[in-house]
């Protein structure tokens, strides 16, 4: 009977929790439904061995309920391992509202969503990401406290954002040692693909650090905006993956290296913000290094964010911020030098790095 009213490409997910790749063992999964508000959100909790999961909220405009499932499940996932390398004592997880933020965000929306929040009594903190700002952190804050990167006036850490690519700059900074001998980035040649918070604030420490910055956005106001404040080139050319840079620098949406772009890239080292940059983890992390394109494994370097709102729970202050984000230099050139030396792919030894973590905690607490 179920197969009278499912497409083929919708039978293959008849097991669309449990049976698809991107469900790793994830310990819980919560669809959020509120018919006054119009909210649709889903909480995913990948492991919370190390810690409560703590992870942002997305707001994006799916195609469909399918798309989020697979978005949140890829990025909680990804929080635990980020939480894990860079040794905070938490635990991966992240929400995503299907809708779009620009029209369909309202402050009671916000609130219905942190209600559902607040209903796993600190088992999930949320935080901003996507299509969020501050205040939206500050309106979630107004009806549970487990939520972080709210205004420095209430107490928080405010905007993630900057420090999210200060680790980002370290890490790229690492990958440029290990590839050409140096971190001094002057006159190398970076393109930096979206410019939201974290892409405009990557491209100033690249410009204060003489960097050649080409920048690519869909919104053609912010590219000029960011240019002429910069002095940033804009990218005009039909096909960016062909452009011939020495660091490519993904900061918009996850997926980029794909089937179809692989095969494109001219960057000797792609180092960026996005979430999830590999389509496919295991396959495009050993074509990479078969190219011998270094790949600074995105959970690393863009965990400058995580750090920056975990200090609103471990109360530490800037100082300490700044040496945990320094710190992703270090951590990077450790990853970097492993994977050679075990012939494995940078993903590889920096998921075996978290994964070690987490399984010496895991058999301390038991």
């Amino acid at each position: 009977m179920v197969s009278d009213i499912l497409t083929p490409d919708q039978l293959k997910k008849v097991d669309p929790v449990f049976g698809q790749l991107s469900f790793d063992n994830h310990e819980q999964i919560v669809f959020c439904n509120d018919k006054d508000t119009g909210l649709k959100a889903i909480i995913g909790i990948h492991n919370t061995v190390l810690g409560p999961a703590l992870g942002g909220t997305r707001m994006w405009q799916y195609a469909n309920e399918w798309e989020a499932l697979n978005d949140v499940l890829r990025l909680s996932r990804g929080m635990t391992y980020k939480s894990a390398i860079t040794g905070l004592n938490l635990g991966g997880g992240k929400a995503v509202i299907i809708g779009d933020a620009k029209t369909q965000k309202t402050p009671e929306l916000m609130r219905r969503f942190g209600e559902f929040v607040h209903s796993l009594s600190g088992k999930y903190i949320t935080a901003e990401d996507v299509g969020m700002e501050t205040s939206d952190m500050d309106t979630v804050r107004e009806v549970t406290p487990y939520v972080t990167g709210i205004s420095e006036s209430l107490g928080g850490s405010g905007n993630p954002s900057p420090i999210t690519a200060y680790g980002v700059f370290m890490g790229m900074k690492a990958a440029s040692k290990y590839k050409f001998g140096t971190d001094d980035l002057e006159n190398k040649s970076v393109l930096v693909q979206g410019i939201g918070h974290v892409g405009e604030s990557l491209v100033e420490h690249l410009t204060n650090d003489g960097a050649k910055v080409i920048i690519s956005d869909i919104n053609e106001s912010r590219l000029e905006a960011v240019s002429s404040k910069y002095g940033a080139t804009i990218y005009k050319g039909s096909d960016l993956y062909s452009e011939p840079v020495d660091i490519y620098a993904p900061c918009a949406l996850g997926a980029t290296i794909n089937n179809d772009t692989i095969n494109k890239i001219q960057a000797k080292v792609i180092a960026g913000a996005a979430n999830n940059q590999l389509a496919n983890e295991v396959v495009h992390g050993k074509l990479l290094q078969e190219k011998g394109i270094v790949y600074a494994p995105d959970f690393l370097i863009n965990a400058g964010g995580i750090i920056n709102v975990y200090a609103e729970l471990e109360k530490y202050g800037k100082a300490e911020i700044m040496r945990k984000t320094e710190n992703i230099y270090n951590t990077t050139l450790e990853i970097l030098n492993n994977a050679e030396k075990n012939s494995v792919t940078t993903l590889d030894a920096a998921l075996t790095i978290a994964k070690n973590r987490i399984a010496e905690r895991k058999n301390k607490n038991s």
